[in-house]
């Protein structure tokens, strides 16, 4: 998700460093989609990605408020779910 901290990209950009299809990129972005974290729009035949600042900033508080966790570190963040797109890929094949 780091990778749009910069700038709206297309789909086919944010699954291009992946080794996965990108219909499985496209399933996980979607579901970032329903969570609130991104938005996807249509715009001619290409569908954009942006990240959705309300929605990061609903997630943070809501793990803050548990107390339990450490601050997010997206950095982080980002590597585990590159680890769960592998595994799931892994597990299509």
């Amino acid at each position: 998700m780091s990778m749009l901290l910069e700038d709206d990209m297309a789909v086919s950009d944010v699954a291009q460093p992946f080794e996965m299809s990108l219909a499985a990129v496209s399933k996980h972005l979607s579901v970032l989609a329903a969570a609130g974290l991104i938005r996807q729009e249509r715009r001619g035949r290409i569908t954009w990605c942006m990240l959705d600042p309300s929605g990061m900033r609903m997630a943070s508080v809501w793990m803050q408020g548990f107390g339990q966790f450490d601050p997010v570190d997206l950095d982080d963040f980002e590597r585990f779910l590159e680890a769960e797109l592998r595994e799931m890929d892994d597990d299509d094949a």
